[in-house]
């Protein structure tokens, strides 16, 4: 078994994987002001939790799109386990064919999706992860990574669109029953849910059109749930997809792989 952690904008994805499959996972409030110690709780009391003692883990992992507290998190979880936490960055084999202008800017979460995705399933592929920011990646038929797409999450997009108007309240993320709505709930819902629904249907249609063949297409992420039942495009939701990435990093860079 292994620890792998995902440091997000909003979230901190803690799993524990074995033989690609993902045995546990819980999350933690991202938290610029936690300490080192304060973090190696948490990571001990979700291993209590779940009943794993650290000696059952071989090692770990962590990719992070918040450079502050990488270093912070990556101590913690080395003072628990008492092992070394692989790092995704410069330096740690991948396999992919990064076909982009500069590939140490590509974030460390787009590269873990696409190294799961390509293992996953059938290219070319378009990839959506739905958090914080929405991203799409699309790779080519010969599993290249081409580039892609950075927009507003979904919350990110509600937050400005109620903390901006006055008379706007804040909403649940579940869908009205038509897009055409008759009052502000349900029509704040059906721009928020419908509209990331036909703008991700529009991405999919423009990002087809410049790939060769018909695409895969994945989604994962924490938001991904809400919005992709409402898509007209056959889409694979994989909530585990980055979890299982990091397994496959781990398993290609670990000594012991």
């Amino acid at each position: 078994m292994i620890l792998a952690i995902d440091i997000g904008n909003s979230n901190i994805v803690i799993g524990i994987l074995e033989h690609k499959r993902v045995l546990h996972e819980e999350r933690l409030s991202t938290n610029h002001r936690q300490t080192e110690v304060e973090y190696a709780i948490s990571i001990k009391n979700i291993l209590d939790i779940n009943h794993i003692s650290p000696s059952q883990l071989e090692g770990g992992i962590l990719s992070s799109v918040v450079p502050p507290i990488s270093g912070t998190v990556k101590r913690a979880a080395e003072k628990i386990l008492g092992k070394e936490i692989l790092q995704v960055g410069p330096g740690l084999k991948t396999g992919l064919n990064l076909k982009v202008d500069n590939p140490s800017a590509l974030g460390c979460d787009r590269v873990v999706d696409a190294v799961s995705a390509l293992h996953h399933y059938p290219s070319p592929l378009i990839l959506f992860d739905m958090g914080t920011a929405t991203t799409i990646s699309a790779m080519d038929h010969e599993g290249s990574y081409l580039g892609g797409v950075i927009l507003p999450g979904v919350k990110v997009a509600l937050e400005s669109l109620t903390l901006n108007t006055s008379q706007l309240p804040k909403i649940s993320l579940d869908a009205p029953k038509n897009a055409i709505c008759t009052n502000t709930v349900d029509s704040m819902k059906s721009g928020v849910i419908f509209g990331h629904a036909a703008l991700i249907d529009g991405m999919i249609d423009r990002i087809s059109c410049e790939l060769e063949g018909t695409p895969t297409v994945v989604a994962t992420g924490g938001l991904a749930r809400f919005i992709i039942p409402h898509c007209h495009h056959d889409i694979i939701y994989d909530r585990d997809l980055l979890l299982k990435g990091l397994y496959i990093l781990y398993r290609k860079n670990s000594r012991r792989a």
